[in-house]
């Protein structure tokens, strides 16, 4: 916690701001994204509703129109009104039928003079227009304007006996009554969509807290857990993406608990190995200062011991600064093109007198020469390792064979030894730090439970593989693949 302008913040303070801002924008985000999906296909229904009633509509209309336009014109042959267009009753007819529908009819005889014209400002003039034209031809055409408001019409007046086109009837249609009708459809229109948007928003508020809870549930879990309460896991399964982050994070989970787990045993590990040799110096030195006129020889010995002790202090600590450096990213190699047989006679002639102090057989077979691009440092320190470990846990008078070998990709690295063996149970944990399979015969011969570790590190740094086969009793075979081009 600190202080800030007087006032006292918490981290648990300033962590609950934060999630509650996450949520609020977590629920605006699910509100926009509900409320558009529901907004959007309303606005289009409605389109489409108002824009297929206007078509509907101007279909009907003409539709109506055309009928009695084809009854009149029936008349229109039958009386020969073409001939004698004053006739009262037609007249009162066209009249009628204009008033109706609040427009202006024309009839065209075929010398395309106008013989009526229910305005009667046209009458007696001559109309010639593509629409006239087509009609004399038998096609009737339809005109719709609305902006203007109105559809055009013209029709022909066809003898049904002789299928003769005597005229044509040219009427202009009033939409007024259509663009009333289709206004007070867009208002209710309006009106519920103003409804239905409303019914929307209650609906996207309610969906959006109940699709936001589960993850408020995941938040909450991952603070107990933080906090180090709560179970070992958790499980928020409501849906697939919940349950999917719930399992994801268990398993981010156990990986940091393993570690932490490694840590904890690697630090005990450390301050145990650190602290033995330590106690028994000091424990010569306690000696040593209790007698007050010890004999030289009893000096030369503690000395001896104590020294033995430093040492073996000393190859800890280098143990433990060459796996810290093992550790480090593999920028850290300093790569470089090696003869691998000529690095592998070097490390055995290095190890001869080690061998021959217990008259260990050291035998080098290769099957071919191999180049590979290797750091030479980490990688004789690997192979050392293994090599070194073979003569000590060995039998007096036994042998470590080492076998080089290579195909187009990799080389292979082979130790054999006739020693005392692994037992099945330590086989996989031979890798780990500071681990022994046999703690005293290790402390006897200086092991310190790091070199395996290393070698396998060094292995891994060049993005290579390492395995090891062994009986108890019989020895044990360790096998080591290293690509031959470095895979950065």
């Amino acid at each position: 916690m600190f202080i800030r302008n007087g006032e006292l913040v918490t981290i648990s303070r300033i962590r609950n701001k934060i999630k509650k801002r996450f949520f609020r924008s977590l629920r605006f985000k699910i509100l926009i994204i509900l409320l558009t999906m529901g907004v959007i296909p309303c606005i289009i229904l409605e389109f489409g509703i108002m824009s297929s009633y206007e078509k509907y509509a101007v279909s009907a209309k003409t539709i109506e129109v055309q009928n009695q336009y084809n009854i009149i014109s029936r008349k229109l042959i039958d009386l020969n009104y073409m001939d004698n267009p004053q006739q009262e009753t037609v007249n009162a007819e066209l009249e009628q039928l204009s008033n109706i529908y609040a427009g202006r009819i024309l009839v065209i005889d075929d010398n395309f003079k106008i013989i009526k014209d229910t305005y009667t400002d046209a009458e007696s003039k001559t109309i010639v227009s593509e629409d006239i034209i087509k009609c004399f031809k038998g096609e009737s055409t339809v005109r719709y304007d609305a902006k203007k408001g109105y559809i055009e019409i013209v029709a022909p007046i066809k003898d049904p006996d002789s299928k003769n086109i005597n005229g044509a009837i040219l009427s202009i249609i009033s939409t007024e009554g259509l663009a009333t009708n289709h206004e007070v459809i867009e208002n209710k229109a309006t009106i519920l969509m103003a409804a239905l948007m409303l019914v929307l928003v209650v609906l996207s508020i309610f969906f959006s807290a109940a699709l936001v809870k589960p993850f408020g549930r995941i938040t909450q879990s991952i603070e107990e857990l933080s906090d180090g309460y709560g179970n070992e896991s958790f499980s928020v399964s409501d849906y697939t993406e919940t349950q999917l982050i719930s399992e994801a994070f268990n398993k981010i989970l156990g990986k940091i608990r393993a570690i932490d787990a490694s840590r904890q045993e690697f630090v005990s590990n450390v301050s145990h190995e650190l602290k033995t040799p330590l106690t028994s110096m000091k424990v010569l030195a306690d000696s040593l200062l209790m007698q007050e006129e010890a004999p030289v020889e009893l000096y030369k010995e503690f000395m001896t011991d104590i020294t033995e002790e430093i040492d073996r202090e000393n190859k800890i600590i280098n143990d433990l600064l060459s796996l810290v450096k093992m550790d480090k990213t593999a920028a850290d190699l300093n790569i470089k093109a090696m003869n691998i047989n000529d690095l592998l006679e070097l490390i055995l002639k290095r190890l001869r007198p080690i061998a021959a102090k217990r008259n260990i057989e050291l035998v080098f077979e290769s099957f071919r020469p191999v180049t590979a691009e290797v750091d030479e440092v980490k990688l004789t320190l690997a192979i050392s390792n293994l090599v070194e470990n073979a003569i000590k846990y060995n039998v007096e008078n036994g042998w470590v064979r080492i076998y080089l070998n290579a195909d187009h990709k990799y080389f292979y690295v082979k130790v054999a030894d006739s020693g005392i063996g692994i037992p099945d149970e330590s086989l996989e944990h031979i890798f780990e730090r500071f681990y022994r399979v046999d703690k005293s015969h290790s402390r006897e011969i200086g092991g310190t439970g790091l070199g395996l570790s290393i070698t396998r590190n060094a292995i891994l740094m060049h993005r290579g593989a390492i395995r090891v086969y062994s009986k108890e009793g019989e020895g044990t075979t360790f096998t080591i693949r290293v690509p031959l081009n470095y895979i950065a």
